[in-house]
């Protein structure tokens, strides 16, 4: 079955940085693209960032020029480096798949930026 383990958050200073690794197993992690999304206490969860199959990326705004997402099919794992890391950064981040029309989510990890 489709699973997605993420891994990497923490506490970081504001201006720190943080990469996250998302493992992926149960599907053809190369064809499929791969997205990360972010979700505070009492808010919708906003996506962050998404990378093809073929290796295009997109960003939201408010990370742009900030984070890369970026991934291994070798090892069928995906990334997101985050830099320059600011408090609203603050969020829970999950992996996210969309494999045979079915959305898969991993159980995420927390990133927490504070002084």
């Amino acid at each position: 079955q489709v699973q997605l383990v993420e891994s990497g958050g923490g506490l970081v200073q504001p201006g720190g940085s943080l990469r996250l690794s998302c493992a992926a197993s149960g599907f053809t992690f190369s064809s499929r693209a791969m997205r990360w999304y972010r979700q505070t206490p009492g808010k919708e969860r906003e996506l962050v960032a998404t990378i093809s199959s073929t290796g295009s990326t997109f960003y939201a705004d408010s990370v742009k020029d900030r984070f890369t997402i970026s991934r291994d099919n070798t090892v069928n794992t995906v990334y997101l480096q985050m830099n320059s890391l600011k408090p609203e950064d603050t969020a829970v981040y999950f992996c996210y798949v969309n494999h045979l029309g079915n959305g898969y989510w991993g159980r995420g990890t927390q990133v927490t930026v504070s002084s």
